[in-house]
């Protein structure tokens, strides 16, 4: 008893040869005859040897030559050879020719592809005759087994598609490096890299899938005319498709033929690292976070108070107003830094002092309301702050600050003590 897929095989060439050589105005002993060499022509005993004789004329391959070059199949040497990579299936997380279910290709004459076709057929055991074949399974030893060719002449014909010459072969027109080996600087191992086909298509047809789906089709559709749905989906921006073979991809191998010749490209850009315009201080708040020409201004508006000689209210409520700006000013950038602390502070490569560290990282908000002490010394340190930029801001023209200026500094920052926290 065939496996179905077989059966399947041999009834779909033959309904194919006698809808092409069937013609309408035929008498019926004409129809019948040709019914007749039909059967005969896809019986075992006359296909499968003239089969296993074409078997040759096909390579299967994992990495077929002719993605790099359409030229490279042969050259001076001989047929390059073919590469039938067999990598154990593995989680571990890379895209790689073993973790893909992907067909394995063919390359070569394309009047053998049935025979490529009937040696990659998936049994109901879930694996390819090809495989049955090379296992001498019972599957296998039925299927060959007939009166016109013994068993081992079909089996070494048909795995003929799958065997390497002794002569390892490969083309100029292949991409190739030297790659050193180790500890030894003047030997290097000569890489032809070749591309996965499988992999390639098998890209293809998920993102196809993904794409062009009736699933996806519809809840794009649902989408377009705001309609509601519990259900996602998912787009795929930024591809290229790219072409192999030109107007002849039967050229390049079969998984190509049977694609058009195209296949996706992903993007390889590189990412668009997002511009920071706050970070979390290393070493110093005030020299990191607090830019000159963000208080510059009102430092020299309050200078002019400084130096007048006037001392009313006015005068006084003016220089609180100022200073009070410039906390201001410190608050919000205080807010901005602790909103990045989680994501930028990076304990190994800190070098903050432990007080500006309470107050700036988001993970000791529960002590910057129990304890009092940070919260005395980061008081002092804005104090004497707001005294350093003022002198660095005007540079000569500053008038020198006594401690009266500085206990006028203390007030206003204890002033805003509560905001600090």
């Amino acid at each position: 008893m065939l496996d179905p897929a077989i059966v399947n095989f041999f009834n779909e060439r033959k309904e194919a040869w006698l809808k092409k050589n069937i013609k309408p105005s035929m008498a019926l002993d004409e129809v019948n005859e040709l019914k007749q060499a039909c059967e005969l022509q896809f019986s075992l005993n006359e296909w499968l040897p003239n089969a296993a004789r074409r078997a040759g004329q096909i390579s299967i391959s994992t990495h077929p030559c002719t993605f790099s070059h359409p030229s490279s199949r042969k050259n001076k040497n001989g047929y390059v050879s073919s590469v039938l990579a067999a990598i154990n299936h593995s989680h571990d997380g890379f895209l790689k020719t073993g973790n893909v279910v992907a067909a394995t290709d063919a390359l070569g004459n394309a009047a053998a592809l049935d025979v490529y076709k009937f040696l990659t057929l998936i049994m109901n055991d879930g694996t390819t005759l090809l495989n049955h074949i090379q296992q001498d399974t019972e599957l296998a030893q039925t299927l060959l087994t007939i009166n016109s060719a013994s068993y081992q002449a079909l089996k070494r014909g048909f795995l003929a598609m799958v065997e390497s010459d002794v002569e390892v072969i490969t083309s100029g027109k292949i991409k190739q490096v030297y790659f050193p080996i180790e500890d030894d600087e003047q030997q290097y191992h000569q890489l032809s890299l070749l591309t996965n086909s499988g992999l390639v298509y098998q890209l293809r047809s998920r993102l196809d899938k993904l794409r062009f789906s009736d699933e996806t089709k519809a809840l794009r559709e649902l989408k377009k005319n705001n309609g509601f749905s519990e259900q996602g989906y998912s787009e795929i921006y930024g591809l290229t498709t790219i072409g192999y073979g030109g107007t002849k991809p039967q050229n390049i191998s079969v998984l190509n033929n049977q694609n058009g010749g195209k296949a996706h490209l992903l993007s390889s850009l590189p990412p668009s690292i997002e511009k920071r315009h706050v970070h979390f201080p290393k070493g110093d708040f005030f020299i990191e976070s607090l830019k000159q020409y963000d208080y510059a201004d009102t430092f020299k508006a309050l200078h002019k108070l400084f130096k007048s000689e006037h001392n009313n209210i006015n005068i006084r409520q003016a220089r609180d107003r100022y200073l009070q700006n410039i906390m201001d000013l410190l608050i919000e950038k205080m807010w901005a830094v602790r909103a990045v602390s989680q994501n930028q502070y990076h304990q190994a490569s800190s070098l903050l002092a432990g007080h500006q560290l309470t107050w700036l990282h988001s993970d000791f908000e529960q002590e910057r309301e129990t304890a009092e002490q940070w919260l005395d010394t980061l008081v002092d340190e804005i104090s004497r702050w707001i005294g350093r930029s003022y002198e660095k801001v005007l540079a000569k023209q500053a008038i020198t600050l006594g401690e009266e200026e500085y206990l006028l500094f203390v007030n206003i920052v204890e002033q805003n003590r509560e905001f600090l926290k």
